[in-house]
């Protein structure tokens, strides 16, 4: 666990804008961990709120799986039909911006504002152009590709590729993450070691590491980037996780969060190792099966597959930023 989160030790230990909630006043409850013990919640439910509602509006928010904040502060979503949407920033608003006719699973954004959609339907990434609406095969069984379960996908800019999580079978544990250039869609099966169920991912700021949710191991692993771009040997940061883990995200100071689907709860490991309840959930009403979260700033939006919602929080540290060219 040392070697993936030394980097972030010295900056998470001597940083300001690390996350405090000193001082307030909260009716603070208690939840068993996986250890049979108890573990308190950071930050109260109450504190976090419900962004959009899509029940009942047009196009209805049709069970959002994946998330990610576009260039301009809009929050995208998928649907269950293969829908794509787009939130207004102010989340006054939502458009069905285009369909794949699947399932969409991850989202995210290139650093010119491309949308990467992994559809598990067709197990295929497309790639939508929101200047333009083109929306194509980007990589996959669509594009001649074996890949079986498209699951999330990461870029990253600096070595011009998207990472895609291949989460294959739930019952057992096989390759891997695939790595496809941004530009031609041409790839490969890139870590070929089994993971179970490798789901969401997230890539560390400093472009050197990237973190896997086994979702039916209970665990994140880190696998390192050599400077060839080759991947080093995975290495498990957190096991016996209480709860099956989904999407992964990052803030600036190198806390992983950690949204799980089942309970229906948000967890943080900071990179001292230490496992946080960050929000939990248990009627699983304003967190409904959390699948998916995504930084804008200092706040979190989270997707909840098990509703029609995005759900808000707002923290006192802010994640790590969207893609930027790097020269």
């Amino acid at each position: 666990m040392v070697a993936c989160w030394r980097a972030w030790q010295q900056a998470s230990s001597t940083s300001d804008a690390r996350p405090s909630h000193e001082g307030t006043l909260w009716q603070q409850d208690i939840y068993p961990t996986a250890e049979g013990g108890t573990m308190d919640p950071l930050i109260p439910l109450r504190y976090a709120r419900v962004f959009f509602d899509g029940f009942l509006t047009e196009p209805r928010l049709d069970h959002p799986e994946g998330i990610a904040i576009a260039p301009d502060g809009a929050i995208w979503c998928g649907g269950e039909a293969g829908q794509l949407y787009r939130i207004s920033p102010d989340g006054s608003e939502i458009k069905l911006m285009a369909s794949t006719g699947g399932f969409i699973l991850g989202l995210a954004f290139d650093e010119i504002g491309r949308l990467y959609a992994c559809d598990v339907a067709h197990q295929t990434v497309y790639r939508f152009d929101p200047a333009t609406g083109d929306l194509t095969p980007f990589a996959g069984v669509r594009c001649g590709q074996t890949l079986r379960t498209p699951n999330w996908p990461v870029v990253d800019v600096q070595r011009r590729r998207l990472y895609v999580s291949d989460s294959s079978r739930m019952d057992q544990a096989a390759p891997g993450i695939w790595a496809f250039d941004l530009e031609t869609g041409r790839g490969a099966l890139w870590y070929p070691k089994a993971l179970h169920f490798a789901n969401g991912m997230a890539l560390r700021a400093d472009g050197q590491a990237l973190y896997v949710a086994e979702t039916f191991a209970r665990r994140i692993t880190c696998i390192p980037i050599c400077p060839d771009g080759s991947p080093g040997e995975g290495e498990l940061v957190l096991t016996n996780l209480p709860g099956l883990p989904d999407g992964l995200a990052l803030d600036e100071a190198g806390n992983l969060y950690i949204a799980c689907y089942e309970p229906s709860r948000i967890f943080r490991l900071t990179p001292t190792g230490e496992l946080q309840l960050l929000l939990d959930d248990p009627e699983a009403h304003l967190l409904c099966h959390p699948t998916n979260l995504a930084f804008r700033g200092k706040e979190v939006f989270i997707a909840n597959l098990g509703r029609w919602h995005i759900t808000q929080v707002v923290l006192d540290i802010g994640g790590v930023p969207l893609p930027v060219r790097v020269p």
